[in-house]
């Protein structure tokens, strides 16, 4: 089955690695075969990525883009999720992060980040509640403060 993108005017997509720019109208592509294929808006550039689930989203989208260094990506991604998994205890974000690991194992990966993009609120959220820390629930201030340290240690 094809795959069919409308495009605004000037929007971007990446396919394959390539950077495509869309004319001044809106258009419509049909994709017919398997590719690897992003919108702008799923694109995260290298210095957006500044927090733990972002170098996890940003690692996968490296290995679904450009398969010819595999093996580096997978290492930053695997370390990543590792070290991000490592500081949670939320049982719906763990499972989410099972998801990731099965999907990039299993080669699919816009699975990943379609799962990894869900991630970004819980880590919102969290973040946001350190820089508000006047919270009573000290369980949830251990796991905020360790996602913290990984946060300075991953950027």
């Amino acid at each position: 089955m094809a795959l069919k993108l409308t495009l605004k005017p000037g929007e971007k997509f990446v396919i394959n690695g390539a950077v495509i720019v869309n004319g001044e109208r809106r258009s419509h592509l049909l994709i017919q075969n398997k590719v690897s294929m992003l919108r702008e808006k799923d694109v995260m550039q290298q210095s957006e990525a500044n927090t733990p689930v972002k170098h996890i989203y940003f690692s996968i989208q490296m290995l679904y883009l450009d398969e010819t260094n595999d093996s580096s990506y997978y290492d930053t991604f695997a370390k990543r999720i590792q070290e991000f998994m490592s500081v949670i205890s939320d049982k719906e974000a763990l499972n989410k992060c099972g998801k990731i690991l099965n999907a990039v194992n299993n080669g699919n990966y816009y699975y990943g980040l379609t799962i990894c993009k869900k991630l970004l609120p819980f880590e919102r959220s969290r973040l946001e509640y350190l820089s508000n820390n006047d919270g009573v629930d000290q369980d949830k201030k251990v796991e905020d403060n360790k996602l913290k340290e990984n946060k300075v240690v991953s950027a």
